[in-house]
């Protein structure tokens, strides 16, 4: 725990996001200042109720606006910082068919960290995704050795979702910026799987929302397909470790648990839900009822990309060079259930 005297400033942006709001109260825990971007200042109060469930925020939590798509605002947020967590990068769920998302994620990457590297920054952690490292894989494979932070996804690839190549083009170019920059900025980059864990605001979003919906009934029937969990708590320390630690320079870090398909999850819900997990779906959906809605729907058509795939990833570099052991992936689901009850929004 760090002193008045001697507290570090970082800057996260996206505060106002499901990882953004732990690793703001991660590093307030930690003594850290910590300063958070927000496309609307109107936001402020949200984030500042939703982080003092976790820890008082005291004065050590300040807000600054600034936008993906412009660099206005990042020189001023990221002034006087020691560190810079860059969680912040569209999603597409919800957006129009067609929707942009490799712009504001690969250009505003580059708008962070020129802006970091200008202003003396010592390290910025760059919140990525497992989507960036997967080499390809024939349809409905399950198998195969464990990838590791080696691999990358290729962006042209046939049928990759845009979310996948924003993640992945966006991380070559953060990569890319560093081999160019002769200043003392190093960069670490943290790829996640699905993210799950406690809800600290009262809004849904992102991977909670497909345990929202199990839980809601919204989701009638379930899909063949499953993800490499990790619970957000344990994503927000590995973040911490990532932007402490000397070693952890010049390196990416995958961030998984265990790998759950749906079936797997909603079996937990219901086995330790009682009552609350009444309307989860107990159905299998079939394949081809899927991929029809896929010609539709962008989350139909980001999950009919993942039926029948079975991924495994490595995290033997996060262990050995950072200490990181993640909680199993059913108390990450579990307790995002648990708080979705608590805060009824489930």
């Amino acid at each position: 725990m760090k002193t008045e005297l001697d507290a570090e400033t970082v800057l996260v942006t996206g505060g106002s996001g499901y990882v953004g709001a732990w690793m703001i109260a991660t590093l307030l825990a930690r003594g850290y200042r910590v300063r958070a971007t927000l496309r609307s200042l109107s936001r402020e109060g949200e984030v500042r109720a939703a982080v003092a469930q976790r820890v008082d925020p005291e004065d050590r939590l300040s807000f600054y606006a600034a936008d993906l798509l412009s660099d206005q605002g990042w020189p001023q947020a990221v002034e006087g910082c020691e560190f810079v967590v860059h969680v912040a990068s569209p999603m597409g769920q919800g957006l129009p068919k067609g929707t942009d998302l490799v712009t504001p994620a690969r250009e505003g990457t580059l708008h962070i960290l020129r802006a970091a590297a200008a202003a003396g920054v010592r390290r910025t952690v760059i919140t990525s995704s497992t989507v960036a490292a997967q080499p390809p894989l024939p349809p409905g494979r399950s198998e195969g050795k464990p990838t590791d932070e080696t691999a990358w996804t290729d962006p042209a690839e046939k049928n990759l979702s845009e979310y996948a190549r924003s993640k992945t083009l966006a991380e070559r170019a953060a990569w890319e910026f560093m081999e160019r920059s002769a200043g003392k900025m190093t960069l670490a980059t943290v790829l996640p799987g699905m993210i799950l864990g406690p809800i600290l605001a009262q809004s849904v979003s992102g991977s909670v929302e497909l345990v929202s919906r199990m839980l809601t009934g919204r989701l009638p029937a379930l899909p063949r397909i499953g993800f490499n969990t990790v619970d957000v708590r344990d994503l927000a320390d590995l973040h911490l470790r990532a932007m402490e630690a000397p070693g952890a320079a010049g390196q990416r870090f995958l961030a998984v648990s265990d790998f759950l398909w749906m079936a797997d999850t909603a079996r937990l819900l219901r086995e330790h839900l009682g009552a609350h997990a009444a309307k989860v779906p107990t159905h299998r959906l079939p394949d081809f009822v899927l991929r029809l809605v896929a010609l539709f729907s962008w989350d139909a058509r980001f999950m009919a990309a993942l039926l029948g795939v079975r991924r495994e990833f490595s995290i033997a570099k996060a262990r050995t060079l950072l200490g990181w052991q993640p909680r199993p992936a059913a108390q990450a689901v579990l307790d995002c259930a648990e708080s979705l009850v608590r805060q009824a929004l489930a």
